[in-house]
C-alpha cells in the first residue's frame, strides 16, 4: 500500500526485549507486567494500572468489576447508556453481565456523544454510562459531568482508541470510575496484543487483579478488600478462588516490549499531531468531505472522511477511489452498531433518532495515522480526492 492502516512501531529494542524473556524462560506473567503497569499509571496520571491480554478484555472486567464491589454494585437489568457508535467489545461485555443496553446518538462532527441527545437519555433508571473515545477523540468531560452531577450515574471510559488524548489538561481513560486502553498492532504503542484497565479506586484495583487470573487469591496484596488478609502459608492460597474470574493475563514478553514502547509513546504521539495539522489544512472546508472536529487534544487515532449530504458521492464510490490508489481504509469504527444482526441477541432500547450515526454508518470511513511524517501520504491522499471528485 502506498498509504498503509497502520505500520509496526517497533525496531531493533522491541526485539531485544521479546529475546531476553525468551532466554529468561519466564514467559508468563511476571516482574515486567508489574513493571509496565507501574509505568503506564504513572503515564496517564492514574493510581493503579492492571494489564490484560487485550483491549476486549480490559473492558469485560471493567463492567465485570462493578458487579462485586461491597457497595453500589450493579445488577442485572440496570440501564447503561451506550453510544451507537463503537467496536462490538464495548458494548458485549454489559451485555454479557445482564445490562439493559440504550444507544444515543453521535454528534457528526466530534463522532462521541452528541451531549443533547446523552442529556434527554438519562432518567432515574440509569446505573452507568459508557463513555467511548473514538478515534483518538475525548469526550466533553465537563459536559458530562453537568449531566451526572447530583445523580448515582457512574461513569467508565472505553479510550482503547485514544491513549494519549487529554482533555483539559488530563489524560483520557482517567475521568471516569475506570478506563481502557488497548495497545494492538494499530494503536498508539503496540505490544502485538495487549491492553490495560486503569483506576484510582483501591477496591477495584483489587478486584480486577483477582478477576484477571481465574478469581483467585494468589496475586493479591496480603491485605485486600477482596478476601481480606491472606494466608501466609503459600500452598493454601495457590488455589484460593473468590470470585468467577477469567485467564485473561498478559504474556510477559507483551509487557518487555511494552516498557520500551512506553519510552516512545510521547514522541509517536507528537508525530500523530503534527501530522493532524496537515490533514487538518487539507481537507478543512472541503466541498465535499467533513473532517473530525478536535474536543480538547486528540491523539488522532486515524483521520475520518465523511461525505457531506450535499456531495453527490458514494460511500463505495469513495472506498473504491481508495483502494485503486493503494490508500488502505476502513468504516469508522462499526458505524451504527445497533443496525448489526447480533443485537436480536442483546436486550436494547434507542433513545430518540440515531441520525447522525446512520449518516456516518452511510457517509463514513478512515484512514490510518501514523508514528512518523506522514506529508507525503497525505498530498498523495489530496491529489487522489481532488482528481476523483
Amino acid at each position: 500500500m502506498k498509504y498503509p492502516l497502520a505500520t509496526t512501531t517497533w525496531d531493533d529494542k522491541e526485539k531485544k526485549a521479546a529475546h531476553e524473556v525468551i532466554e529468561s524462560g519466564m514467559c508468563t506473567m511476571g516482574e515486567k507486567v508489574v513493571r509496565f503497569e507501574e509505568k503506564f499509571a504513572s503515564f496517564v496520571g492514574s493510581k493503579h494500572a492492571v494489564m490484560v491480554n487485550s483491549g476486549s478484555s480490559a473492558n469485560l472486567l471493567m463492567v465485570a468489576a462493578l458487579f462485586y464491589r461491597k457497595q453500589n454494585q450493579l445488577s442485572p437489568g440496570d440501564e447503561v447508556i451506550v453510544p451507537a457508535v463503537s467496536w462490538p467489545t464495548t458494548y458485549y461485555p454489559l451485555y454479557q453481565y445482564g445490562l439493559k443496553l440504550k444507544f444515543v446518538d453521535i454528534d457528526r462532527h466530534t463522532l462521541n456523544y452528541n451531549l443533547l441527545a446523552l442529556e434527554r437519555a438519562v432518567t432515574n433508571k440509569t446505573k452507568l454510562i459508557m463513555a467511548v473515545n473514538l478515534l483518538g477523540n475525548p469526550n466533553d468531560f465537563d459536559q458530562i459531568a453537568k449531566i451526572t452531577k447530583e445523580r448515582n450515574i457512574i461513569v467508565i471510559e472505553d479510550n482503547c482508541e485514544s491513549l494519549g488524548a487529554v482533555y483539559k489538561g488530563k489524560q483520557a481513560g482517567t475521568f471516569g470510575l475506570m478506563g481502557t486502553y488497548s495497545t494492538f498492532f494499530s494503536h498508539h504503542m503496540s505490544t502485538m496484543e495487549g491492553g490495560v484497565i486503569v483506576t484510582d479506586d483501591i477496591e477495584l484495583y483489587h478486584i480486577l487483579l483477582c478477576l484477571r487470573a481465574h478469581g483467585w487469591t494468589r496475586n493479591l496484596p496480603k491485605k485486600n478488600m477482596v478476601s481480606g488478609v491472606k494466608s501466609d502459608d503459600p500452598f493454601e492460597e495457590s488455589f484460593k478462588f473468590v470470585l468467577p474470574g477469567y485467564n485473561v493475563r498478559p504474556l510477559e514478553i507483551e509487557a518487555a516490549i511494552g516498557l520500551e514502547q512506553l519510552d516512545k509513546l510521547s514522541g509517536f504521539i507528537d508525530f500523530r499531531r503534527k501530522n493532524a495539522i496537515v490533514f487538518q489544512e487539507y481537507f478543512k472546508g472541503n466541498p465535499f468531505f467533513d473532517i473530525q472536529a478536535e474536543i480538547g487534544s486528540s491523539s488522532w487515532f486515524g483521520f475520518s472522511i465523511i461525505i457531506k449530504e450535499a456531495a453527490s458521492i458514494t460511500r463505495k464510490e469513495l472506498a473504491s477511489a481508495l483502494i485503486t490508489a493503494d490508500i488502505e481504509c476502513r468504516p469508522i469504527v462499526a458505524g451504527n452498531f445497533s443496525k448489526n444482526p447480533v443485537m436480536a441477541f442483546i436486550p436494547h432500547e434507542i433513545s430518540g433518532s440515531l441520525k447522525n450515526a446512520e449518516h456516518i454508518d452511510k457517509y463514513g470511513l478512515f484512514v490510518g495515522n501514523h508514528q512518523y511524517d506522514l506529508t507525503h501520504e497525505l498530498s498523495y491522499l489530496r491529489d487522489v480526492l481532488g482528481k476523483s471528485f
